[in-house]
């Protein structure tokens, strides 16, 4: 029988574009990209060049310290460009559509070895996270446990647990068993009826962040110093089972098109790496407005260009939002508007509540000061750990206070709200990335 996770810290923020069920095949989408960026942990090189034709699976870059780990080809068809910055860093290797569709096929046994490299080879092993440090699991360790999230409690997300993730989640719980001599944790939301023996299932409520694996491993079984687990979601554990029981990858997704700013918010049948000009064109509202597209949720998703950008990963989520940089109120920050958003009662709004949608624009809305301890990161922080102090550990880049503060159990994502809600407007995120990146330099 599933356990119970009650969540009490935290906050639902409730955005104006909720999707509706609605699912359309993306049908215009011809061009695919796959950004290294999205996979830290390794450095990647290239495996083709311009004009070489790939199947689903091919690779596409690998890692220079393990080769067998490999980032492939989300859909058939030609290698159109490896985009490269400053320093010649790899910022998207891009492929145009085309043909039949056809998968490589891979093989993968019964036994831990085989079904890592096969994951591996076929692009799969680049979708979980290794915690500590956030990123890509390292070769050669075995997992204390592993954690899967059922859900997605991030602003306007939609449910991960729809039929066609059910039917192969099973199968892919399995798998991840045979990968760890620990248990296998699946947390799904509280009022769900999805029930299994293949793994420990927590019923999980409460406000965002409840849906972060983090805080589901805070709950469950904390990391400590020396241990290492791997997480991810359940679309990607479903991914898995399919693959375990056909041999052949499938990157088609189901991306949401939410925000204030889409025309009609539903979903979109798409691949990995969509390009985001033809996959959202007609989609956004057209005004004077400028709008900030994000691949992602507005709290930890990747500010994309219109023009040039691509689905990141988790390949989920696309919010449109205004800018707000041609915003024009009637006495700026004094205003007294009911339809400001105010956490701290700030504005009259909170006399109606704060679960009607509001439509936000991209706005800090005040500049960078000190840090206050005022305790206010803890009121959303669901962590048996002092977010303040543990920030204050990483500007100060003190390794032994920083691993007393408990930086091996946090990840970028679990300081969103936190940064949200921040009087002192610090970037909270990348102060962590910068932080578990110092952190994995310095001790390995």
């Amino acid at each position: 029988m599933a356990k119970t996770i009650n969540i009490k810290k935290g906050l639902d923020i409730h955005l104006k574009g909720t999707p509706s069920d609605t699912v359309i095949q993306d049908t215009t989408t011809d061009l695919f990209a796959i950004v290294p960026d999205d996979f830290p942990g390794y450095t990647w090189k290239t495996a083709v060049k311009p004009g070489d034709h790939v199947k689903i699976g091919s690779p596409l870059l690998q890692a220079k310290e393990y080769a067998d780990i490999k980032l492939v080809s989300p859909v058939e068809g030609e290698v159109m460009e490896i985009k490269r910055g400053e320093r010649r860093k790899i910022e998207f290797v891009s492929v145009k559509k085309s043909g039949e569709q056809c998968s490589e096929t891979f093989a993968a046994g019964n036994d831990r070895a085989s079904i890592v490299t096969a994951l591996q080879q076929s692009g799969l092993f680049a979708c979980l996270r290794q915690r500590p440090f956030d990123i890509l699991p390292m070769q050669g360790v075995t997992p204390r446990d592993i954690f899967v999230t059922g859900f997605d409690s991030a602003p306007l997300a939609v449910p991960m647990l729809s039929d066609e993730v059910r039917k192969y989640l099973v199968k892919g719980l399995k798998c991840l068993s045979l990968l760890t001599d620990g248990d296998v944790y699946l947390s799904v939301p509280y009022d769900s009826d999805f029930d299994t023996d293949a793994a420990v299932v927590y019923n999980v409520k409460g406000p965002h962040p409840a849906g972060n694996v983090g805080v589901q491993i805070a709950n469950i079984a904390p990391v400590n110093k020396g241990e290492t687990v791997w997480t991810l979601d359940a679309v990607t554990c479903a991914r898995i089972g399919r693959f375990m029981q056909t041999g052949k990858p499938d990157f088609s997704t189901d991306v949401a098109l939410t925000g204030p700013d889409m025309k009609n918010p539903h979903i979109v049948s798409t691949y990995f790496g969509a390009k985001l000009s033809t996959l959202l064109e007609g989609e956004v509202m057209d005004k004077e407005e400028n709008v900030r597209i994000i691949s992602g949720n507005v709290l930890t998703g990747t500010r994309c260009s219109l023009e040039n950008g691509f689905l990141r990963f988790p390949y989920r989520q696309i919010t449109a939002i205004d800018e707000g940089d041609k915003a024009d109120e009637f006495m700026g920050w004094a205003s007294l508007s009911p339809s400001k958003y105010s956490v701290k009662h700030t504005f009259p709004a909170f006399l109606k509540g704060l679960s009607k949608p509001f439509s936000f624009d991209a706005r800090i809305k005040g500049g960078h000061r000190a840090m206050i301890m005022s305790g206010e990161y803890d009121k959303v922080f669901p962590f048996d750990i002092y977010p303040e102090f543990l920030i204050k550990a990483i500007l100060a880049k003190n390794i032994e206070k920083m691993e007393e503060r408990g930086i091996y159990e946090v990840a970028p994502e679990d300081f969103a709200l936190p940064e949200f809600v921040d009087t002192s407007k610090l970037e909270l995120q990348k102060i962590v990335r910068e932080g578990l990146d110092y952190l994995r330099k310095e001790t390995m």
